[in-house]
């Protein structure tokens, strides 16, 4: 009785432990009765960035190695199920991703590779990359949306001085309807501008693709910004202030519209001559004579109706305080162009009101006969004043 009870356990130990000498089939599967122990692939796969990385550099690529055995299949993904392109080697053993990664993204990765003896091993990590702590902007002008003159350009002002002009003016794109020849300018370390050769067609629409997030400007700075910005170019206007007959003629749509008599820059203060396009537009102003550099020679809290020329203060402007007789007959501001207003801009009759209304930003001014050198091109929005030559040697692609 003893020994049957003892026999027992051993007959069930020997039913479960099956036949022990069989191969296994492909991929570890066991082979016949069912019972085989699984067997492992020899092939290792190793991804970098590691699984669980939280801050992984967004400049590097993901790569995919694998030993003792070849890789099948890589596939990376970022949150939004985009897939991320690879190269894998010729020899089978490594993939590294060709697209970029992209700033603050989370990823997955699925790699599958096979052994000498066609056994499969897979691998299913996930990383994230990191924010960059030092970054860089651009303000644009015109606005999105807006409606402009002829002469606007696209004019970038970068936050953080950029030293690797190629990669973010690559990185920028300005396209027009219908198309024409559009080239980048850099002023400055810290501004770009775009423009064609000749003023914009009226109509013409034009946008701006900014694809700065994650480009390096500068070491270690790095652009934020992927939009698109877009405007219209509206009826052609541009105007000519000849300051020696001190007159100031609108031609819209290649017809003149009015002709007005104005008030130049004294001879100690003479008027910026060239093309100056109007970048702002205020119905009443502030202006200081100290804020330009002339010390106490006026403050006037109300200028109507003033249009600025230039970012050193030159503007086209309403005035008030001057007798009627000197318009069109003397020249005595500070270099500003001044027609007939009233005080308040309350009267819409007036000729610095009708020249306002009729006006936009990106509107042309040239100045003519003033006595004095042509406005810088850097001076406001005012590269129309550079030859194409110069303008196409400023940049940097």
């Amino acid at each position: 009785m003893l020994t049957g009870l003892l026999g027992a356990p051993v007959l069930l130990v020997a039913a479960c432990s099956g036949s022990s000498g069989s191969s296994g089939g492909s991929g570890g599967a066991s082979g016949g009765g069912g019972g085989d122990t699984p067997k492992t692939s020899a092939a290792k796969i190793t991804v970098s960035p590691a699984d669980g990385v939280t801050d992984a550099a967004f400049t590097d690529p993901v790569k995919v190695t694998v030993t003792d055995g070849k890789l099948g299949s890589v596939k990376v993904t970022d949150a939004a199920g985009k897939a991320i392109a690879g190269q894998l080697a010729a020899d089978g053993t490594s993939w590294t991703s060709t697209d970029p990664l992209v700033s603050g993204t989370k990823y997955t990765v699925a790699a599958v590779a096979t052994d000498g003896k066609k056994l499969e091993a897979d691998s299913n990590t996930a990383f994230a990359t990191a924010t960059p702590a030092n970054t860089f902007v651009g303000y644009f002008t015109p606005e999105n949306g807006s409606t402009v003159g002829v002469g606007m350009p696209v004019s970038i002002n970068f936050n953080k001085p950029v030293t690797d002009k190629k990669a973010v003016q690559q990185a920028i794109t300005v396209v027009a309807e219908p198309g024409v020849e559009i080239v980048g300018h850099w002023f400055s370390s810290t501004r770009l501008d775009f423009r064609p050769e000749q003023y914009w067609a009226k109509g013409t629409k034009v946008t701006l693709k900014l694809r700065l997030k994650d480009v390096e400007g500068a070491k270690g700075v790095y652009g934020t910004q992927s939009k698109d910005v877009s405007f219209t170019v509206g009826r052609s206007q541009v105007s000519v202030a000849d300051l020696s007959a001190d007159t100031l003629t609108v031609t819209t749509d290649g017809k003149v519209t009015a002709t007005y008599p104005v008030i130049g820059g004294a001879p100690e203060h003479k008027t910026w001559a060239g093309k100056l396009v109007i970048a702002e537009q205020y119905l009443q102003t502030k202006m200081d004579s100290q804020t330009v550099g002339l010390g106490d020679e006026y403050n006037i809290p109300d200028v109507p109706h003033a249009q600025r020329l230039t970012s050193s203060g030159t503007f086209i402007h309403g005035n008030y305080w001057s007798p009627a007789s000197a318009f069109g007959s003397a020249n005595t501001s500070h270099g500003c162009i001044a027609l007939r207003d009233v005080k308040g801009a309350g009267d819409p009759g007036t000729n610095a009101a009708k020249f306002y209304a009729s006006s936009m930003t990106g509107d042309v001014v040239e100045v003519v006969n003033s006595g004095d050198k042509t406005v810088d091109p850097s001076n406001g929005l005012n590269g129309w004043n550079m030859g194409w030559a110069d303008w196409k040697a400023g940049s940097a692609l």
